[in-house]
């Protein structure tokens, strides 16, 4: 082969060989890069079912009288050694004109909505829209299921956004009857006092049964 032709055979065979295994290599990266993202949302997928699961399987295990459940609080108390105070008690042993101070104070549609209020929630988002200082529209089921499975703190936006499904499957498999229950006896009612029997006893001396008009309407507000 002349010896032109040959150099010229060589500039054209040396870059494509070089370019070549760069592609490659860049081909290679970009399908392994993929991979590790499909991986990835892969174990968040699996990791989002598991926690939404959660709350799914532990209302069903709420579901018997016997079954006393704790909040996400009283665990962080345990975890932390900071102690609580709980006393859990039955519905039937907490005077009837304390369930009614609290419908009064917290939620007064309590009997009537399916876990959320959706009156007042287009009121709150009416307000946002408005520029105005928004009211509160938790229920007392949305704080219920707050108290159970979610958190109080930060992200309370998001929180939120978790909270409305799941208090409308809560009441959905719920009676209004064991809400309150439930309710009554995970609330904090002071620090490390939760539940309404260890609250009457600490704040009047009283068990929860015993509550008067003005004592019931005191805790309520509180």
């Amino acid at each position: 082969m002349p010896e032109g032709a040959r150099h010229g055979w060589d500039g054209l065979t040396e870059p494509i060989v070089e370019h070549g295994s760069e592609g490659l290599d860049m081909a290679r990266s970009r399908r392994l890069s993929r991979a590790s993202l499909r991986r990835i949302g892969r174990r968040c997928l699996v990791v989002a079912l598991v926690l939404a699961a959660i709350p799914v399987v532990l209302t069903f295990l709420y579901l018997p009288s016997f079954v006393h459940p704790v909040s996400t609080l009283m665990l962080k108390d345990l975890a932390t050694f900071s102690g609580y105070d709980r006393r859990w008690v039955s519905i039937d042993d907490v005077a009837p004109v304390l369930a009614h101070s609290v419908i009064m104070s917290e939620d007064g549609q309590f009997c009537f909505h399916r876990g959320v209020d959706l009156g007042e929630l287009r009121g709150v988002v009416d307000d946002a829209l408005a520029g105005e200082a928004t009211r509160g529209a938790s229920t007392i089921t949305m704080q219920t299921v707050k108290n159970l499975f979610l958190w109080s703190r930060p992200l309370g936006s998001v929180r939120k956004v978790v909270e409305l499904p799941l208090a409308v499957y809560f009441d959905a498999v719920m009676s209004k009857r064991r809400i309150m229950e439930i309710y009554l006896n995970i609330a904090e009612w002071g620090p490390g006092i939760y539940g309404i029997e260890a609250a009457a006893r600490h704040h009047f001396g009283v068990s929860a049964k015993q509550l008067s008009r003005r004592q019931a309407a005191l805790l309520a507000v509180s």
